[in-house]
């Protein structure tokens, strides 16, 4: 089998991405600016110069500007992924402003045919969409393809947190609302819900230690992080009750009201081992720094409820994936892996972002057959599961 064959291979294989932001009211874009401005892409552009508010600009200023962004960001991976939506789906290359132009009018009369987001997830095998909000449990022209990942799970863990500091009697709020905690979970478990995103914060701030709160001289002496942490722990055993995975986004951590970075915490992943050792609920790693890529994998070589799952945020780059696609291959069965979390606004972002990630993992695949180390079954069968079967298990 040659590259090409092996990448075609790859290409018909059935994909679960785990995080994106769909809802049923935004599926397909509704403009090419939908496509143009996605969020990752955008701060490249605004990287090559493009205005911070072009959206206030005159149509043809902004359009020459976003062309002259778009040209000079052309050797990044984003520009490669929307120029492949651009040219697979719509069939037009961004040329000149008139070429903006005729995408525009081809993405608004795709976006209006019933059938088209069937037409775009039928091109890359996508089969099953992870979304948040639990009335985005179906999409209307995909059927049966959304699951529901909830990230707040009805519990506010500040306000509780809160509540419980305030509280005259503090144990006995804190044994209130361990039970609110426990009630939330199950109702989860009644409706379906196999996996909901949680946070990491505490654990980051106070280790895996459970701070006891039933003692009311104890609880008075609790500071807000202890708080908060003792409600993350009601949540994790109430998770491990009804054997529900816990998916945790580690590493992009806010430094300023508007910016989000990377942070290479080489603790972050240390700091939750107890927690992966206390409780029996399986753990997905999703990780945004890519210097946390290997602690990752070794949490979960280590720890047979751990798996490690897509890349994301500062983390979704070729080289970061090259990287930890070695890590992962050479250290984890296959099905303690998932790599596709494409985080994205419209389908067309999951078409093309997934799309990208195939082809690195082909290239990666024939260089190991290559050099003797897979063959051709084992690595087929290694990529379908980092693509799918590893999904389909852990939340089904």
């Amino acid at each position: 089998m040659d590259r090409r064959e092996l990448l075609d291979r790859v290409l018909q294989m059935d994909v679960w991405d785990t995080h994106t932001h769909l809802t049923p009211d935004s599926l397909p874009a509704k403009s090419f600016w939908d496509i143009g401005h996605y969020f990752w892409f955008l701060r490249e552009l605004r990287a090559a110069g493009y205005p911070q508010q072009a959206e206030d600009l005159p149509t043809e200023e902004r359009a020459e500007a976003y062309l002259c962004a778009f040209n000079a960001t052309r050797n990044t991976s984003m520009n490669w992924v929307v120029r492949r939506i651009l040219r697979d789906l719509y069939n037009i290359e961004i040329t000149d402003v008139e070429s903006i132009w005729r995408a525009d009018q081809a993405v608004r009369e795709a976006a209006s045919r019933r059938d088209w987001p069937q037409r775009v997830t039928d091109r890359v095998a996508i089969r099953r969409i992870c979304v948040h909000g639990q009335a985005h449990r179906e999409f209307r022209d995909l059927p049966g393809v959304a699951c529901t990942i909830p990230g707040d799970i009805n519990v506010d863990r500040r306000q509780l947190a809160k509540m419980i500091a305030l509280a005259s009697d503090r144990a006995a709020a804190a044994q209130e609302i361990g039970s609110q905690v426990e009630r939330a979970v199950a109702r989860l478990a009644r409706a379906g819900i196999t996996c909901v995103r949680v946070p990491a914060e505490p654990f980051d701030r106070v280790g895996w230690v459970d701070p006891d709160l039933s003692c009311q001289a104890r609880a008075a002496e609790a500071s807000t992080v202890e708080i908060e942490a003792y409600i993350a722990h009601a949540l994790f055993r109430a998770l491990a009750a009804h054997g529900i995975v816990a998916q945790m986004f580690l590493g992009v951590e806010m430094t300023t009201e508007s910016t989000r970075i990377a942070l290479n915490d080489t603790q972050r992943i240390a700091n939750l081992h107890g927690l992966f050792e206390r409780y029996p609920c399986r753990f997905e790693l999703v990780i945004g720094a890519p210097l946390n890529n290997l602690d990752a994998v070794q949490a979960a070589r280590v720890f047979p409820n751990v798996y490690v799952g897509g890349m994301w945020w500062y983390n979704f780059r070729a080289s970061t994936y090259r990287q930890a696609l070695q890590y992962r291959l050479e250290a984890l069965p296959s099905h303690k892996s998932a790599i596709i979390a494409s985080d994205a606004r419209c389908i067309e972002w999951c078409y093309g972002k997934i799309l990208l990630v195939k082809h690195l993992l082909a290239e990666f695949m024939y260089d190991q057959i290559e050099r003797g180390w897979l063959d051709t079954d084992l690595a087929l069968e290694v990529a379908s599961n980092w693509l799918y079967g590893t999904a389909a298990d852990l939340y089904s």
